[in-house]
């Protein structure tokens, strides 16, 4: 598969986006666990880690902008429809769950994580249903 210009500079903002997660979330942890916060700072390292998560699904929407070729955009809006309803779904059913004391409670920020797996749900969904012409 060749890549076009927009699926690289996704990948490369992605790229990046991903280590200053990894150097955000390393500093928060390591600044938590030693104190090294209070106030206002501790409020800033909690919410840094976030930040790259933002911008990746900011860049997932660039990428969607700026891709012209419309069947490949259709697969990425499909991948990502698939794995926004996966992701509310999971949450809403453990929601439920959790408010009749049935599972224990689970950080919000892990809908994210389900949501990037449902991105993998969403890949292969377009693979089933469009046959071997996808590139996901």
């Amino acid at each position: 598969m060749t890549w076009n210009a927009a699926m690289k500079r996704y990948n490369w903002r992605v790229l990046w986006l991903s280590a200053l997660y990894a150097i955000f979330l390393i500093g928060a942890v390591y600044g938590f666990k030693h104190r090294l916060f209070a106030g206002p700072s501790a409020y800033l390292a909690a919410i840094l880690p976030a930040l790259p998560i933002v911008g990746i699904f900011a860049a997932m929407g660039r990428y969607l902008v700026e891709e012209q070729d419309e069947y490949v955009r259709m697969l990425m809006v499909r991948q990502s429809l698939w794995a926004s309803g996966f992701a509310l779904s999971v949450a809403t059913v453990w929601g439920f769950l959790e408010n009749f004391n049935l599972v224990t409670h689970v950080d919000a920020y892990s809908i994210a994580i389900v949501w990037f797996f449902g991105l993998g749900v969403g890949s292969i969904m377009n693979k089933l249903t469009l046959g071997s012409t996808v590139r996901c």
